[in-house]
């Protein structure tokens, strides 16, 4: 039986991409994270999965990094991005990331099990013919993902967290793992990143908002 990966934190939403799978793929065994760092446990569990769900706005990511470092360290894994934005560019954008589709939310079920059919068949779907096109990523975007998507599924989890505010302590402690571990991690981050403290780390991470939004002060020390 196929395994198919749905992460998104709202649940009823996530229900109903539940049963638009079942409807296109009834004997798929469908499994459920609510945030990234729960979908990339998923992921190391279900290493053949054949789809993934992903919501754009979920704990543990911001914007597009969730879908740049999955398209890196599985890129065989097809994705469809779910997201409550309508806009054809930020669709565009998806797909430019390496998606598959792109599903808005207000999308009916009959468009999201069209959606899945198509992925699944190893076509691109859309919701509008107006959302095709050719979009390039922005240089600096098309840097950060590449750099997103090199990182660790582990170092990626400490990325989020710092873009998040997160100090070393807390971050120790929600991983489960000592403070000097988290310290190694940012040190690789940062090399892979090519940059010297955590409020650039925070700020690469920002590169793959939605909006590009301003990120928020942060503590270089990190105690």
């Amino acid at each position: 039986m196929p395994d198919i990966l749905i992460a998104d934190d709202h649940p009823l939403f996530r229900d109903a991409l539940q049963r638009a799978v079942l409807h296109a793929l009834p004997q798929a065994r469908v499994h459920s994270a609510d945030s990234v760092h729960g979908l990339l446990g998923l992921i190391e569990q279900f290493p053949d999965a054949e789809l993934l769900l992903l919501d754009l706005h979920m704990p543990g990511a911001r914007g597009y990094s969730a879908l740049a470092h999955i398209r890196g360290q599985y890129p065989g894994l097809p994705t469809i991005v779910v997201s409550g934005h309508e806009e054809a560019q930020v669709a565009r954008r998806a797909l430019a990331h390496g998606a598959s589709a792109y599903i808005p939310k207000s999308t009916p079920g009959e468009g999201i099990v069209a959606a899945i059919r198509a992925v699944l068949d190893g076509d691109v779907w859309l919701p509008h013919p107006q959302f095709g096109g050719a979009s390039e990523l922005k240089p600096d975007e098309a840097a950060a993902a590449a750099q997103i998507a090199s990182l660790t599924p582990q170092q990626f989890r400490v990325m989020t967290m710092i873009a998040e505010g997160l100090l070393n302590k807390q971050i120790a402690y929600d991983l489960g793992v000592s403070e000097a571990t988290v310290k190694a991690h940012m040190t690789a981050i940062m090399r892979k990143l090519g940059v010297n403290n955590r409020t650039q780390v925070a700020l690469i991470a920002s590169q793959l908002a939605v909006d590009q939004e301003a990120m928020p002060s942060f503590s270089d020390n990190g105690n």
